[in-house]
């Protein structure tokens, strides 16, 4: 709704804004309102909690669960361990991102170029997404982990974290090239158009005027691929490398204890939630910078 206007006086001059007493009842009632929402579903929230634990817990089984998935003790006697091999998460997570930017960026460039002399590398970008796109990504961990170093090619890298990245950025690109082009072809043609008007080259208008409005239409989405990629750096674990799964996974096989596995699941949860909320944030306020452009 509009912010009202400020009363005019008799001699032209603009008033301080003062609501009516009906506007100020109306204000009133809708904070009331909004409390009491909210209490009810804090409260319909805890009560579905609790009988969700109480149902757990009554269970037949719920002792031997008890012992092996939320013992405190291996929680914490695993936890160091979990957290050295949750930093190559993040770090795998951090390199591979960086690669994917550049990459899928590129290849969306490629994909919307009219240019004829391009047209050899149009199909190569699309035959690259609809493969990559289509193979599961732990299978392309398995194909490049032991695939690429089988080839004995000079230069070919032989750590398994890279090897695991290599494998997350062929799979990663292929989507988020894919959402690239998507905030490439949501801007108007009138955009263009208005930018060569002005004097602006191609090149120019692709940097200052099509891209920043692209970039910013697909950040949520872009965001939303991330938190996968973050949680998918646990699929490296199959070759071999000291992440977090691996660490939960070896100290479960010595100790015959699945609670290790619940800590590495921790970890991860305490990273792609605030993401998770920070991407809604950027959605909504998204949405609200689109409905005000859309009311002018």
């Amino acid at each position: 709704m509009p912010p009202a206007r400020p009363a005019a006086s008799p001699d032209g001059a603009d008033l301080p804004y003062r609501p009516s007493d009906h506007e100020r009842a109306r204000q009133r009632y809708r904070r009331a309102r909004k409390r009491r929402h909210t209490w009810v579903s804090t409260l319909c929230t805890l009560a579905a909690l609790l009988a969700l634990g109480a149902a757990a817990v009554a269970s037949p089984g719920w002792e031997r669960v008890d012992s092996l998935f939320f013992d405190g003790a291996e929680l914490r006697a695993a936890f160091p361990e979990l957290l050295r091999g949750f930093w190559l998460n993040v770090q795998m997570f951090l390199v591979a991102e960086v690669l994917i930017l550049v990459l899928g960026l590129l290849i969306a460039l490629v994909r919307v170029t009219r240019a004829p002399g391009l047209q050899p590398l149009r199909l190569a970008a699309t035959v690259y997404v609809d493969v990559f796109r289509g193979v599961p990504t732990l299978l392309l961990v398995f194909l490049v982990g032991f695939g690429l170093p089988a080839l004995q090619l000079q230069g070919t890298p032989s750590e398994p974290w890279v090897l695991g990245v290599i494998a997350l950025v062929l799979s990663y690109t292929a989507y988020v090239a894919e959402v690239f082009r998507a905030g490439l072809n949501s801007i108007h043609p009138a955009q263009r158009n208005a930018a060569r008007a002005l004097g602006l080259g191609e090149r120019q208008t692709l940097r200052f005027v099509v891209l920043p409005q692209a970039v910013r239409n697909v950040l949520p989405p872009l965001l939303n691929d991330f938190i996968a990629l973050q949680k998918d750096t646990a699929l490296v674990a199959v070759l071999g490398p000291l992440e977090a799964l691996r660490a939960a996974q070896i100290k479960a096989d010595y100790d015959f204890n699945y609670t290790p596995y619940l800590g590495a699941a921790l970890l991860f949860i305490a990273v792609t939630i605030p993401l998770t909320r920070f991407a809604d944030r950027l959605q909504r306020r998204t949405d609200r910078r689109t409905w005000a452009e859309a009311a002018r």
